[in-house]
């Protein structure tokens, strides 16, 4: 891979106007290349993201995005290797392997009460989550089940402050929070994302990376929370001190003086 292809990507993604069509391309891209060709690239297009790079920070999200997709487990597990064995220190912040957080011993959450005659199944739930009536959504969203969220995010009648409900929530579920950050069309949105780079329990494999999309701004939050995940807070601190101030600032970023 030539010095430029992780530019070259960004370039390509920012002609993909639909969002989930971007996170595909990347992962079909990544499965036409040698994992040392996609890690190089993909260092590049960290660091310039890293240095402020609107387009490269644009295409980042994508990265992300398609990265957190079970579905490329194994892709993410070389390229980390890769990011090890080669020293490229912008990739290898975005896929750092953060400590797993102590487990709790916590009882099992049983569903909400959703009326009726007897508990619903959990066939029966995620039927309820696809066509919802306003009530039984918030009673939806009181689901301890993954796979009932899970259902919950693509129903078009779901709002961001919906989300945010189970993304800020103490304590949080990590399997919920699991299921909000692998959602593209969530956890690309502005206050979803730091919610869940706010919440303790966010899982730090999935927390981490969304901070490489936050602004100083965010990131100076991230590190005001003490009881943010420490992962997550390591990872602010560091890409704070490496993130150059923006010029009349930028989306979300602050102005410095000309």
């Amino acid at each position: 891979m030539t010095a430029g292809a992780g530019r070259a990507l960004a370039r390509t993604l920012r002609r993909v106007a639909d969002r989930a069509l971007r996170a595909g391309y990347v992962r079909g891209w990544l499965a036409e290349r040698d994992v040392t060709a996609a890690a190089a690239a993909l260092d590049e297009l960290c660091l310039a993201a890293e240095a402020a790079d609107p387009e490269c920070g644009e295409a980042l999200v994508a990265v992300v995005e398609a990265l957190a997709d079970p579905r490329v487990a194994d892709d993410v597990t070389r390229l980390r290797e890769e990011a090890a064995g080669g020293a490229l220190v912008g990739l290898s912040r975005l896929l750092r392997r953060p400590p797993p957080l102590p487990s709790r011993a916590l009882s099992p959450a049983r569903p909400p009460d959703y009326g009726g005659s007897r508990p619903l199944t959990l066939g029966e739930r995620k039927a309820l989550a696809r066509r919802p009536t306003r009530a039984h959504l918030e009673k939806l969203l009181l689901d301890p089940d993954p796979m009932v969220l899970e259902a919950l995010l693509m129903n078009p009648r779901l709002t961001e402050d919906d989300v945010l409900t189970v993304a800020a929530k103490r304590p949080g579920a990590p399997a919920l929070l699991a299921v909000i950050a692998r959602s593209g069309r969530w956890s690309v949105r502005a206050r979803v994302r730091m919610a869940l780079a706010l919440n303790p329990e966010v899982p730090p494999e999935l927390g981490v990376p969304l901070v490489s999309l936050l602004s100083r701004q965010e990131l100076r939050l991230v590190l005001e929370v003490t009881d943010a995940c420490p992962a997550v807070r390591g990872a602010a601190r560091e890409l704070l001190l490496r993130r150059p101030p923006q010029l009349r600032g930028g989306p979300g970023d602050d102005e410095e003086p000309m």
